[in-house]
């Protein structure tokens, strides 16, 4: 079903407002390179097996941070938590300090973890497939720390959102 609001809108923007419409988590992707954290936002991540025990994420291939972050041995992924947001913008900034002097933790393998997250997760790569203008990788978990009462920084429609309502049982 289409709207008069979509059939006025070039392809690529009625379907970037399309996907829009299915809230996402944020995860950080995050190394150790050269001596450095390097990083990258990403809300295309989804859990995919739990035998092998994968997930996949998918990048840009106009990334210029994602073909480094492919390359290493052990990654980091961090469900970012609902006070997170600035830090997922600087994350998703091309330019600039992207951590944003936030804290985080380097595992013995070089994956950065980010302090204060609701999901770390220490990750291998896989296999990767093409995905068009992404690039769609599985990644093999190693460890897994869950921290349960952590709330995660949602997007949806372009912006962030927290979780509301009530617990259920």
């Amino acid at each position: 079903m289409t709207t008069a609001m979509t059939d006025a809108l070039p392809r690529d923007l009625s379907l970037r407002r399309a996907f829009s419409v299915y809230p996402t988590g944020v995860v950080a992707l995050a190394a150790h390179v050269d001596d450095r954290a390097v990083g990258m936002a990403v809300n295309s991540f989804t859990s995919i097996s739990l035998e092998p025990a994968l997930v996949a994420i998918s990048a840009a291939r106009t990334s210029k941070t994602w073909p480094v972050l492919r390359e290493v041995p052990e990654l980091g992924m961090s469900v970012l938590a609902a006070h997170h947001e600035p830090l997922s913008r600087s994350l998703s900034a091309r330019e600039g300090d992207r951590f944003g002097g936030h804290e985080w933790q380097r595992t013995d393998g070089g994956a950065v973890l980010i302090s204060d997250a609701a999901l770390w997760l220490t990750c291998r790569l896989h296999s990767t497939f093409d995905g068009g203008d992404h690039e769609i990788a599985l990644y093999e978990i190693g460890d897994i720390t869950l921290f349960d009462d952590v709330e995660p920084l949602v997007f949806h429609q372009s912006r962030y959102r927290s979780i509301a309502g009530s617990e259920r049982a």
